[in-house]
C-alpha cells in the first residue's frame, strides 16, 4: 500500500506532544526482567488522555472509531473518561496474505465504514508500529469527510514505523521490539487479553509464542 501521509480533514492538530511515558524494566508488576505496565499506571494515563481529548473537543459530538480486536479493552476505558457526548463505532481489521503473479504481499481490509460527513472523528487502536493498518482506514475515514480526523494509541513503537504516521495522542511510547500481552492484547495462542497490565520481555514470552503483527 502507498506510504504517502495521511491526509487529515480541517480543523486537526499536530501530533500529540502529552507527556507519554516510556515502559520500565524494573518489573512494575511483571516479575523480573519483564518490562510493564501496571494497572494503576495504565489507569492514570488513559484518564490523563481523557481530560486533553476533552478539552480539545469542548463538548462537541465526537464519534469514536474503535478498531477490533486490539482496541476495544483501551476505547472501552478512554470514553469513560470523556466529558461531552461520544458515539462508537466499530470496524474490524483483517490482514491477509495474497500472491499474485508468484509474489507475496500482505493486505489489509476493514468492515464497511461509517457514516461521518462533518463529524469530529476519533480513530482508537491499541498499538501503532508500522502506521500501514492505521494509516490505510484513516484515509478510507476521511473519504467521507470529517469535520475533523485524528488518531489514538496506546501505545506507540516508532522505531517500526513503515509510513510517514503519528498518533495525535498517545499513551506510551516503546521498543519496537517489545511484544506486549493484556489489556486487551492477546499473546500468539490467544490468551491474556484479560489482564488487567501489560506485560512484556520473559513473562509475556513464558506465557506462549508471541504474537506476530
Amino acid at each position: 500500500m502507498s506510504a504517502r501521509k495521511v491526509p487529515r480533514a480541517r480543523n486537526n492538530r499536530p501530533a500529540s506532544k502529552n507527556a507519554g511515558a516510556k515502559a520500565n524494566s524494573n518489573g512494575d508488576g511483571a516479575g523480573k526482567g519483564a518490562a510493564a505496565f501496571s494497572e494503576t499506571r495504565i489507569a492514570a494515563r488513559v484518564a490523563d488522555l481523557g481530560k486533553e481529548i476533552s478539552r480539545d473537543y469542548q463538548g462537541r459530538r465526537l464519534d469514536i472509531v474503535i478498531t477490533l480486536d486490539r482496541g476495544f479493552v483501551f476505547g472501552a476505558d478512554l470514553i469513560r473518561k470523556l466529558s461531552g457526548p461520544v458515539v462508537c463505532h466499530f470496524v474490524h481489521e483483517d490482514v491477509r496474505d495474497i500472491e499474485e503473479k508468484g509474489r507475496a504481499r500482505r493486505e489489509v481490509f476493514f468492515g464497511a465504514r461509517p457514516y461521518l460527513k462533518g463529524r469530529d472523528v476519533l480513530l482508537v487502536d491499541a498499538v501503532l508500529e508500522s502506521g500501514v493498518p492505521q494509516d490505510f482506514l484513516l484515509r478510507r475515514l476521511g473519504e467521507s469527510s470529517p469535520r475533523s480526523l485524528r488518531l489514538a494509541v496506546l501505545l506507540d513503537k516508532p522505531g517500526k514505523r513503515r509510513v510517514d504516521l503519528e498518533s495525535d495522542y498517545f499513551g506510551f511510547r516503546t521498543a519496537s521490539k517489545e511484544v506486549w500481552v493484556g489489556y486487551g492484547l492477546a499473546a500468539g495462542n490467544g490468551t491474556g487479553r484479560n489482564l488487567r497490565q501489560l506485560s512484556s520481555g520473559a513473562k509475556a514470552a513464558g506465557k506462549s509464542e508471541r504474537r506476530k503483527k
